[in-house]
């Protein structure tokens, strides 16, 4: 599996404490030292490779095959739409899925149309997430293709 604009790569974390083979990847070489600083602490060591990747890149930087794409809050920019409804396909194993956790963002709408135009199943979920004294609903997205 892979996690895009990994962060603090907490999804990768965890998925890989569990046994699964992970790639975090960003676009920050300081968001990929958290990832790594992260799984020394939480997982003595062990933890998910990791890799800067550029979703601006014309490749998806040789990577590619894979069952399961994480992807949260990637949407905050309408730039990245486009971008992101190039490189996932390329991630992506045949019969592969993305899960994308989604706070509602404006362009999220675009980019789940453009995944749909090339053949993607999706399936939305809204999950209630406590954020202080407030409540925030998030959408996650299960997309899947043939």
């Amino acid at each position: 599996m892979i996690e895009l604009g990994a962060g603090v790569g907490l999804p990768a974390v965890i998925a890989s404490g569990a046994g699964a083979e992970v790639t975090a990847t960003d676009h920050y070489q300081a968001a990929l030292d958290f990832v790594r600083y992260n799984s020394r602490v939480n997982l003595r060591g062990h933890g998910p490779r990791v890799r800067l990747l550029d979703w601006h890149a014309p490749e998806a930087g040789g990577l590619g095959g894979f069952d399961l794409v994480l992807a949260a809050d990637v949407l905050y920019e309408a730039r990245n739409v486009q971008v992101l409804a190039d490189l996932i396909p390329a991630l992506l194993a045949p019969g592969g899925e993305l899960l994308l956790a989604d706070p509602r963002r404006k362009d999220t709408a675009e980019f789940l149309e453009k995944m749909l135009e090339r053949g993607f199943r999706c399936s939305t979920e809204e999950h209630a997430v406590l954020s202080g004294n407030a409540e925030v609903l998030v959408l996650v997205h299960r997309l899947s293709g043939d």
